[in-house]
Parts: C-alpha cells; sequence; structure tokens
C-alpha cells in the first residue's frame, strides 16, 4: 500500500469522461517507468470464487492457464531481469497445477528474490492445504491472504457460503506453520477490500482493527493489512453499471486523486507476465488485453525489466491507483 502523505483536494476532477492522461497532462504530470524490480506473474484465470469486485472476471468458468512452456520461459525471465520480487497472483494460482514446481524453479533460479503469492485463502482448502503451506514455508514464500471482512455475514455476502469458516480455519493453519509469527521471517499480509462502490478505510485503522478481532476471537496473527479500492472493470465494472453506480464511482475516484500517490503506483516499479507470456504494465491493463507500453512483447523475447523511463499505457481505471491513499 502506497501511502500518500498529502490529499490533493484542489484540483481534484469529478469525472466527466476525461481520460487519466489528460488529466496528468493539465497537470503537469506524468507517468512513467522507474527502476523495474517486480515480476508479477499472473497464472490464469481459473477460480473456485466468483467474487462482484473481480477486475479479472475469474472464475469457476474460465479455463485460460499458463501452459508448462510458458511456466519454464517466465522462471527464466525471472533470472536473467534480476528482479527482487515475484508476485505470483491469479484467479487462484493455488489451482494451477504447476505451481509448486514453479516456486521451487524460481527459488532454485532467484535464491534472493522475495517470492510473494496471492490467496483467496479457501482455494487452498482442496489442494491439500498442510503440504502446501509446508511447501510455501520451504520455499520461504510470503503469503497475501485475501480476507475482506472479519464478519461472517459481511464476508459471505460478498464470497459465498461457508468461505468464512474456511478461511478462519485456513489462517490458523498458517499461523501453526509460523506464517506471521515473531520471528520466524514466514510473512502472512490480509487484503481487505470494500464490498461496494465506495473507497476503503484508513489502512492504519482497519489493520489495527483486524488484528484485534481476529486474534481475540480466533487467535490468529499476522504482519501487516493493506486496504485497496476495487478497480472498475470487468465483473465490477459490469455490477456498477448495473446498479446504475458506474459514474458516481468513477467520480469518487477521480475527486479523490492525490498526486503523491502518483510516485508509488505499481506500474513504476512492476511488469506483469500474463498466462499467455505476453507482458503488461499492470494486472488491471492485463484484464484489459492492453500489452505492455501498447505493443506486444512475449516473455521469451525480452532480456531483462522495461527501461527507466518508458512508456506506461494508462486507462481511466488508473484513478483507482491514485484515489486517496493509492495502492501498489
Amino acid at each position: 500500500m502506497q501511502q500518500g502523505t498529502e490529499l490533493t483536494t484542489e484540483k481534484a476532477p469529478t469525472f466527466d469522461g476525461e481520460a487519466f492522461s489528460s488529466y496528468l497532462g493539465r497537470q503537469g504530470l506524468s507517468l512513467t517507468r522507474q527502476k523495474t524490480d517486480t515480476l508479477q506473474v499472473n497464472l490464469g484465470l481459473y477460480c473456485n470464487q466468483t467474487c462482484k469486485h473481480c477486475h479479472l472476471d475469474a472464475g469457476p468458468h474460465r479455463r485460460e492457464h499458463m501452459d508448462s512452456r510458458t511456466l519454464e520461459e517466465t522462471a527464466d525471465y525471472a533470472h536473467r531481469g534480476g528482479f527482487k520480487t515475484i508476485d505470483i497472483t491469479g484467479g487462484a494460482p493455488e489451482l494451477h497445477s504447476g505451481l509448486l514446481s514453479f516456486v521451487r524453479s524460481i527459488r532454485e533460479r532467484c535464491p534472493d528474490a522475495r517470492i510473494m503469492l496471492r490467496s483467496n485463502l479457501s482455494a487452498l482448502l482442496d489442494q491439500g492445504l498442510e503440504g502446501y503451506v509446508a511447501a510455501f514455508r520451504e520455499a520461504g514464500v510470503a503469503l497475501i491472504a485475501s480476507l475482506p471482512a472479519y464478519n461472517k455475514q459481511q464476508l459471505e455476502a460478498q464470497r459465498g457460503q461457508g468461505v468464512f469458516a474456511s478461511s478462519i480455519n485456513i489462517l490458523q493453519v498458517m499461523n501453526r506453520y509460523g506464517y506471521g509469527q515473531s520471528g520466524t521471517g514466514l510473512e502472512l499480509d490480509l487484503i481487505v477490500n470494500p464490498a461496494g462502490a465506495f473507497l476503503p478505510p484508513d489502512q492504519k485503522e482497519t489493520e489495527d482493527r483486524f488484528r484485534n478481532k481476529i486474534m481475540q476471537d480466533y487467535g490468529i496473527s499476522f504482519n501487516r493489512l493493506f486496504t485497496m479500492a476495487n478497480v472498475p472493470i470487468g465483473r465490477f465494472k459490469s455490477w456498477l453499471e448495473g446498479k446504475g453506480l458506474y459514474h458516481r464511482y468513477m467520480s469518487r475516484l477521480a475527486g479523490s486523486f492525490n498526486s503523491c500517490a502518483l510516485e508509488g503506483v505499481m506500474c513504476r516499479t512492476l511488469v506483469s507476465v500474463g498466462w499467455d507470456g505476453y507482458l503488461y504494465d499492470c494486472d488491471f491493463n492485463l484484464a484489459l488485453g492492453i500489452p505492455m507500453g501498447g505493443r506486444k512483447i512475449h516473455v521469451s523475447e525480452i532480456y531483462g525489466p522495461p527501461e527507466p523511463g518508458s512508456r506506461i499505457v494508462t486507462g481511466n481505471h488508473c484513478y483507482t491507483c491514485t484515489a486517496g491513499a493509492g495502492f501498489t
């Protein structure tokens, strides 16, 4: 989470359809790459959940996945690119049959890299939970777990019946393996996003509230919590439009523009590999099919990270990453 130090409100727009790039230009701002040190890898769109906020339209009906050759090419790129962080996502990456071998391959090629795995928690339940968590521990994988709420009714309204109990169970197992525990070096972070068409609450207050509540009720500990706004593309955009809320939500994002957050947006230091092996400036551009720099490049065709100062393709969804404190 990129915490802005100053909320810019005096020039904040209401959304009238103005392109994000045009707005930046009017304000004398620009968005180009810095040194790219993070490689994000989207293993596919298959997921056991169908969340209304999903920007990828992931779910049980999706079959797109990274094949074995592309997995190998991506691991090679992680090595030759010298990336400091490898961020594995989906869909539900836990449901990809090649996940563990990919993690081991990354660790072998990039022994000093930080490997992150983004999990919706419930996808681990049918994957041999303890075996997977043990494998993650062995490879030193940081686990980034999505837990939208600690209230059962609120969480299951967003994710489906039974998801709350399974999520709590899995977090407890992770704690037993040392994740989220002081002194182990095994990182367990939580991600919280709103259930509707509004911006997330204050991150520090939310973290304190979650930490106290889930420790008191379930004995669960974690390292950090990040609050993130929902991106108005994919299934979430369809939901907004169906409720007649799209324009209002976009106005809220644009009206909360924070120039300080622009400095820390993830696309400045990240490149995303899609399940098909092509490169994107971020996972949101991946969802929209907008290739990195506006030019389709396969992971096997590039030697190192994108050059500092190179172009980042933007769209109106970028108002999300610069709203309020922003996020990375």
